[in-house]
């Protein structure tokens, strides 16, 4: 099979449910072409995007922010959620570094996890009903369009959250009796500065032809959200990990629905020229 389209293939069985099937050839040939993460994000997000149309058209607001979110986990899974878990037991531990990164790595869960885990998925429903709540009062019957058009941007900018923390990260040393690279120091090995760049632009430019520049802000405030991650991730780990790169995916797609539904309430679209033209 061509690098090019294992490398497609693989983004799927790594990033999502999708029973496209995967291998460690096929882990290899994304990590080397690790700018497919947002280009996956975006077949993804139109699927959601779709699913939040319809529902929209059918559904009550908050009814149908909970079928998002069970779509949302049903498509691309759990691993990122846990990594969220994982990052939350190791925040909380109290100690040093080494004591942080046991927390971080056992497979226990503590309340740290716990709790990390509730209010992120809180925050996610939350920014979901937001976008729903402010763009009724902005654009009434084009709900299911904004609705589309937002949750296609957060898919985006959650696979590209990842590759952004990843590129500007450091693997955590690996344990003594571990010969080879794990998942986590795979994907920020890959995340070299030109893998980040083709990712990002692409990115940019698909977030941009929804919303206009709305898009493309929640998009670079998703990113910045990862890399205020990664500062977080090395004053607790003095490094980063697989489960920093997923919490960064969860992060980022609620990062982007909150900063799209504040420009809605602030009625920055008609100055910004994005929403208005679009939807009507």
């Amino acid at each position: 099979m061509n690098s090019f389209l294992l490398a497609f293939k693989s983004g799927f069985g790594f990033l999502s449910t999708i029973p496209v099937g995967i291998s460690m050839e096929g882990i290899d040939e994304l990590m080397k072409k690790i700018y497919f993460y947002p280009v996956v994000g975006a077949i993804l997000g139109l699927l959601i995007g779709i699913v939040a149309y319809i529902g929209q058209l059918v559904f009550p607001d908050s009814v149908l922010a909970a079928l998002i979110m069970g779509f949302v986990y049903y498509i691309t899974g759990f691993n990122h959620l846990d990594g969220v878990m994982d990052m939350g037991d190791g925040f909380m531990a109290h100690g040093s570094l080494e004591k942080k990164v046991k927390a971080l790595k056992d497979t226990t869960l503590g309340t740290g996890g716990v709790a990390f885990g509730i209010l992120v998925l809180l925050a996610f429903y939350g920014s979901i009903r937001a976008v729903q709540d402010e763009g009724f009062t902005a654009f009434g019957f084009n709900l299911p369009l904004l609705m589309f058009g937002s949750m296609f941007i957060a898919e985006v900018s959650a696979k590209q959250s990842m590759l952004t923390i990843a590129a500007f990260g450091k693997p955590l040393p690996r344990p003594e009796n571990q010969a080879y690279p794990g998942l986590g120091e795979m994907t920020i090995n890959g995340a070299t500065r030109k893998n980040f760049l083709i990712g990002f632009v692409f990115g940019a430019v698909v977030c941009y032809l929804p919303f206009g520049p709305i898009g493309l802000i929640s998009y670079l405030a998703a990113c910045i959200s990862a890399l205020v991650l990664l500062n977080r991730s090395y004053a607790h780990f003095g490094g980063l990990n697989g489960d920093g790169i997923g919490t960064a995916n969860e992060i980022g797609r609620i990062t982007a629905l909150i900063v799209i539904a504040v420009m809605l309430k602030l009625s920055l679209n008609e100055y910004l020229g994005g929403l208005e033209w679009t939807l009507l």
